[in-house]
């Protein structure tokens, strides 16, 4: 069976839950306005910068917490306006962020916004939100979105915290190394899937038609590679452990 005709075949038993897509975008290539610049702000401000700190974003608000004027002033790309929202501000950018508390501002930014096909979050109002910023997990190159649909902002953050806590940091290491496999793989998907075939093999003693120098560097792979899942299976175990505690 091809992957597509899997994929219809899953596709055909889906139940309704959880409708949203789940999309990492490259903030560093992004234009983001921030509308607000209180405590509700500030934690936006921060999530952004903490996952992507070559964002360019402007913030405008009458009125800045300090927190928000010391951290603006810690990277280049942040613009800050003190002023009230004008429709111009809208002009030039890809992504709105909404943080004022202020419901009818919220509702006349987000139908100017449309107006222009621009995606928009406002804090706190789950149906004004084109998208949602969820809770994040990072351990370097790896990136876990956390999303309860808005139903339990307290779950997202219990989940994070579980996943933060016991997924090792070494496991940016495994990634390197297994990014280093894949790029000593060559030929088409079929031919790399036979080339990992050969990995799983060798932990298991099966007889490979490769030379012993090639068994060997293989061997030290799949080695690498059954830790690297024994590493994911003990963390997930751990992870359900303390979420039921």
């Amino acid at each position: 069976m091809s992957v597509l005709s899997k994929e219809h075949t899953n596709l055909s038993s889906v139940t309704i839950g959880n409708q949203l897509f789940p999309v990492f975008l490259k903030l560093n290539e992004l234009k983001v306005l921030l509308v607000g610049a209180g405590n509700i702000g500030l934690e936006k401000l921060n999530a952004l910068l903490a996952n992507s700190p070559e964002t360019q974003i402007s913030i405008v608000a009458e009125r800045f917490l300090p927190e928000v004027i010391d951290l603006a002033g810690k990277f280049p790309g942040i613009y800050s306006n003190y002023r009230k929202f004008q429709p111009s501000d809208l002009d030039g950018q890809d992504l709105i962020v909404i943080a004022t508390g202020d419901n009818v501002l919220n509702a006349e930014i987000r139908s100017l916004a449309r107006e222009r096909h621009l995606l928009i979050n406002v804090a706190d109002k789950p149906e004004l939100c084109d998208f949602y910023l969820g809770s994040i997990v990072k351990k370097g190159d790896l990136k876990i979105g956390i999303s309860t649909n808005g139903k339990s902002p307290t779950i997202a953050k219990r989940l994070k915290e579980v996943f933060q806590e016991n997924l090792p940091d070494e496991l940016d290491i495994s990634l390197q190394q297994m990014n280093q496999l894949r790029n000593t793989l060559k030929g088409d998907f079929a031919h790399k899937v036979t080339e990992l075939n050969k990995v799983t093999a060798s932990l298991v003693g099966a007889d490979t038609k490769i030379s012993a120098p090639e068994k060997r560097k293989w061997i030290l792979w799949g080695t690498a590679l059954g830790i690297i899942l024994s590493l994911v299976l003990y963390s997930v175990f751990s992870i359900f452990v303390n979420l039921y505690k």
